[in-house]
């Protein structure tokens, strides 16, 4: 059983990149969808299918993205909060990651937003992970 749910679909994101994988097969959960979405929209993610109908067999199919030289568009992941520490930050607390290369993702009462998105709707939330 895994406790920290989000910071092992983030893990398993990168490893399938290294590992050169066109495609990443994971258990569904909204929270994962939302996500996924997220990193497909900032192009982290080449895109995102729900696959089954029931909810035991339900899938998340994450297509992953390379550059031309076939290097993967995910660098590196930082898990931020965690099951046992969690960590917020308000809207003036959000920071650009790696000189505004990379997004930090984070759970906010308006849903799941970039840094960016955030501070511009002036919402904090907690700080999910960062990613570049």
């Amino acid at each position: 059983m895994v406790g920290d749910t989000v910071g092992d679909f983030i893990i398993q994101l990168k490893n399938a990149g290294m590992a050169k994988k066109p495609v990443v097969s994971l258990p569904y959960s909204k929270l994962k969808h939302a996500i996924a979405d997220k990193l497909a929209q900032e192009g982290f993610v080449a895109s995102v299918e729900t696959n089954g109908s029931e909810a035991a067999s339900k899938t998340l199919d994450v297509t992953l993205q390379y550059d031309a030289k076939g290097h993967h568009r995910i660098a590196d992941v930082k898990r931020i909060s965690k099951p046992g520490r969690r960590l917020y930050a308000k809207a003036t607390e959000i920071y650009p990651v790696k000189f505004g290369k990379g997004r930090v993702i984070l759970s906010t009462p308006a849903g799941i937003l970039t840094g960016e998105e955030a501070r511009k709707a002036n919402v904090g939330g907690e700080e999910l992970f960062k990613i570049w």
